[in-house]
């Protein structure tokens, strides 16, 4: 693992973590699919995190990158859908449904753990990035030029769309 997050995005991460407990927002639980070598697969708790568009931040102030999502719900057998693509998203849920979640709770799962030190951010660790001594989420990577935006806006405009 790397160094310490810099300072200033520390102090950010920090900042918004209060932000978002004063407001009292809803956090979401992450996950990690477990394939054991007998038996069914199973996805187990292993935090909670608030959604932030393609970030998740925990109470600690770590960022993620997004994964996959799913709901803990036992779908039901009897499914008009029955393309390949439908039953693995009825699969993670059933996976979600095994592990400790309560019964229809949001799960991420596949989310990576973003590294938040100077050599990380110069180098891009996932959406983030070192400009010009500030960091940058390209939130969008189909459209570099309009889905960049400084963090800290980012997370100011995400916030606000909790309300």
């Amino acid at each position: 693992m790397s160094g310490a997050p810099q300072p200033q995005l520390a102090a950010l991460l920090h900042r918004t973590v209060v932000d978002l407990v004063a407001r009292s927002v809803v956090d979401e639980a992450i996950g990690e699919l477990r394939k054991p070598r007998f038996g069914a697969s199973r996805i187990v708790p292993v935090g909670r995190a608030w959604r932030l568009g393609v970030l998740l931040l925990d109470r600690e102030g770590a960022l993620y990158s997004t994964g996959s999502v799913t709901r803990a719900i036992v779908p039901p057998r009897g499914v008009a859908n029955k393309s390949p693509d439908a039953e693995v998203r009825r699969e993670f849920r059933r996976a979600a449904a095994r592990g400790r979640f309560s019964e229809g709770e949001v799960v991420n799962f596949g989310v990576v753990r973003l590294e938040l030190d100077a050599e990380s951010l110069e180098a891009g660790s996932g959406p983030l990035v070192m400009n010009g001594g500030e960091v940058v989420i390209l939130w969008n990577p189909k459209n570099p030029v309009d889905g960049r935006r400084l963090l800290e806006q980012y997370l100011a405009e995400r916030i606000s769309l909790t309300q």
